[in-house]
């Protein structure tokens, strides 16, 4: 099994800020609908594909959020320069020189501005700047602006995917790359001994919103997050400190700032990707967390919950970078994961 570029190159650059996440979502339903036997999308705008196994005497919700770090329109100044505030984390720093879209009455191209480092005192040339401290210019007088603008447009980042190597980067791999492994899985899966539900979550880099009403709605016995980990392989990170490295295989999560994992879902997950010939490796992240926390904590019994985790470098920047081993990794995984879910004891002991 290859990546399909085409298709992932598609998924990444599809708009989806939080809480408006349509155009993003109507892709996945056309992409998902024929490999499912029901799709449907709640009040809060998940998708939940639902593939049926064998038995429906249990359920295993995998969770994919679907929505990408963005900005909203909080202000149009009079020389029709936009100011915004932020949807997720950003760092600041990495705003600088990037070029953004508004998502009005058209999609409308602007360019991130701070104050020019020519007039900057120089103390001002030290500091590291500030949300505040940016605006988004879109060549146009503040009357040409409030034609295709208004307050409360969401605003995405302009980034095409192209491939490095034998990586992938694009903006919005987080957490597109795991909505394309979540179509890819639905896509392979066969003989399944309990029903599965792939959800395509919304809000999650707001406070994973979506999957705390998706798991509420399904409960869930069985639960795999879906999401991107911080691949620290760079210069100046100690081994220590570099949480997953590119091309070693899927991460297996043990835990987050959110979550620990079940040790009986670690366990077999360990032992269905060594059974399989996977390559993996493990995930401790100290801070953050995931869909992985919702799909664990908020069914009415609770669920045995885990995460695949694809390691990326760069994170909540522009330029994301995946390795495609690890993506096909990935889907073989959760894939092998969710067709052997009756051959384990789940019993605690």
């Amino acid at each position: 099994m290859s990546v399909d570029v085409a298709l992932l190159k598609k998924i990444c650059e599809a708009p989806g800020a939080p809480g408006y996440e349509s155009r993003v979502r109507n892709l996945i339903i056309e992409e998902v609908t024929p490999l499912v036997d029901s799709v449907e999308v709640d009040n809060l705008g998940n998708v939940i594909a639902l593939k049926r196994g064998a038995s429906s005497e249990k359920k295993a919700m995998v969770a994919a959020h679907m929505d990408e770090i963005g900005f909203i329109v909080t202000h149009i100044d009079d020389k029709g320069f936009v100011r915004f505030t932020t949807l997720g984390g950003f760092d600041p720093k990495t705003l600088t020189a990037q070029r953004v879209i508004i998502h009005g009455r058209e999609d409308v191209i602007g360019v991130m501005g701070t104050k020019p480092v020519h007039v900057m005192e120089p103390e001002e040339r030290t500091k590291m700047p500030k949300i505040k401290d940016f605006y988004i210019d879109l060549g146009m007088s503040k009357e040409e602006v409030e034609k295709v603008v208004s307050v409360g447009d969401p605003i995405t980042r302009e980034r095409e995917l192209i491939e490095m190597g034998s990586c992938v980067n694009c903006k919005s791999l987080d957490n597109r790359v795991s909505v394309y492994i979540l179509i890819e899985t639905l896509r392979n899966l066969k003989d399944c001994p309990y029903d599965v539900y792939g959800v395509f979550t919304v809000q999650e880099e707001v406070g994973i919103r979506g999957a705390n009403v998706a798991a509420h709605t399904i409960d869930p016995d069985f639960g795999f997050g879906l999401d991107t980990t911080v691949a620290y392989d760079l210069p100046g990170a100690a081994s220590h400190e570099k949480i997953t490295s590119l091309g070693e295989g899927t991460a297996i999560k043990i835990l987050d700032a959110m979550t620990i994992c079940d040790y009986r879902m670690v366990d077999y997950m360990k032992k269905t990707a060594t059974d399989n010939a996977i390559k993996w490796q493990t995930e401790v992240l100290t801070a953050g967390g995931t869909d992985t926390a919702g799909l664990q904590r908020m069914g009415k019994k609770g669920a045995i919950s885990g995460a695949v985790s694809v390691p990326t470098r760069h994170l909540h920047q522009v330029i994301e970078m995946t390795h495609k081993e690890d993506i096909e990794a990935s889907v073989a995984l959760l894939k092998a994961c969710l067709e052997s879910l009756d051959k384990y004891d789940w019993t605690h002991k």
